[in-house]
């Protein structure tokens, strides 16, 4: 480790991964919303009819007139940090890059035939030179995976929904697709979160850069583990009407929740997924044409039960009970929602009350 200032960065001599495909990286949720995504009815026949009148070109021509594009004359840090990112990760064509002005620290990857990434002021001043190199390959990896297709469509429907509200039945299908396409984003967010660790290969500076979004530039009043901590806390703490009101927050969101993100990636970094990765094994671009959408809907299936399983949120263990076979479902519910233990007689209401203490112990 080298030292400049008051931040510690790696040395250069971070691995390369030819031929990398976006599977290597990929959340399994990611590959099974998307997967649920096209089976929408209806998805692929609006899909192909927005391809054609999506104003990409538009879009571009609004970044060259109204941004400042990255190169070697302009922001030649950042443009240092994407071509890196992109020899990294065996991005053969390197996307355009702005910085655009705005208050709010923000990072995007759009466009249909070529991706364009673009990153405000407020990320480019908030972050350091390695929690930004992060960010640039989480972008990167938006584009390696094809991420910036269904981020425009989503851009738009969501712009659409806003314009054709008054119509009820036509702002209804929009919205159908809408949440889909957000569900899935959420899900890809975790997916570039690891390409952009992969990238700056460095868990302290991605740890950094999203305590940051979601505290601004203090870091001296946070702390990693106490972060994480909340992640913890915010999973399993509460009853199941703090787990539905959990769904209800997330549902208009286009990204995860900071903490959650964090737990994620601090768990995906030490596990042996990664470490193969970094031992130079991974799946090659040159089998994708061989995978199986089967195979991956399973393995995104197997993800979601393990999911529930492990998970201590309320509603996720009722859900565990229930595949169990757990007895005395009507009390489990009556209780888990209103946060009541006692009330129930005979020997199956012990374990009841029992178990309503320990959720009361929790959400102190």
């Amino acid at each position: 480790m080298t030292q400049t200032g008051f931040e510690k960065v790696p040395a250069r001599d971070r691995r390369r991964f030819p031929g990398i495909s976006s599977r290597a990286y990929e959340h399994p949720a990611d590959r099974s919303a998307l997967v649920a995504l096209r089976k929408l009815s209806g998805f692929d026949t609006v899909f192909k009819a927005l391809s054609g009148l999506l104003p990409e070109r538009s879009l571009r021509l609004l970044f060259l007139s109204d941004s400042v594009r990255v190169g070697e004359t302009q922001f030649p840090h950042l443009h240092a940090m994407l071509r890196d990112a992109c020899h990294i990760l065996d991005l053969e064509k390197v996307p355009q890059m702005y910085v655009q002005q705005d208050p709010r620290p923000n990072a995007m990857c759009i466009g249909l035939d070529e991706p364009i990434i673009v990153v405000t002021t407020s990320l480019v001043e908030l972050l350091d030179e390695e929690e930004m190199r992060a960010v640039v390959g989480h972008e990167v990896g938006h584009a390696l995976s094809g991420h910036s297709v269904y981020r425009t469509i989503l851009l738009f429907l969501t712009n659409l929904a806003l314009k054709v509200a008054w119509i009820p039945l036509g702002n209804v299908a929009i919205m159908t697709l809408v949440t889909a396409l957000r569900e899935w984003f959420r899900k890809s967010e975790l997916s570039a979160d690891r390409a952009g660790l992969l990238v700056g290969q460095d868990v302290t500076a991605s740890m950094r850069g999203l305590m940051k979004l979601a505290g601004g530039n203090h870091l001296h009043e946070m702390n990693v583990d106490a972060f994480l901590e909340q992640a913890d806390e915010y999973e399993k703490g509460g009853d199941l009407r703090d787990s539905v009101l959990k769904i209800l927050n997330m549902l208009p969101r286009t990204h995860p929740f900071t903490t959650v993100r964090a737990a994620e990636l601090k768990k995906w970094s030490q596990s042996r997924d990664y470490q193969r990765i970094m031992d130079g094994h991974y799946p090659r671009r040159e089998e994708d044409k061989d995978t199986s959408v089967t195979d991956s809907f399973r393995e995104s299936a197997a993800h979601y039960a393990d999911s529930v399983r492990t998970s201590k949120d309320p509603l996720f263990k009722l859900v565990g009970d229930i595949a169990g076979g757990a007895a005395d479902m009507g009390g489990r519910l009556r209780d888990k929602f209103t946060g009541a233990g006692a009330g129930a007689g005979g020997g199956s209401g012990t374990d009841t009350a029992s178990e309503g203490k320990g959720g009361a112990t929790g959400r102190g």
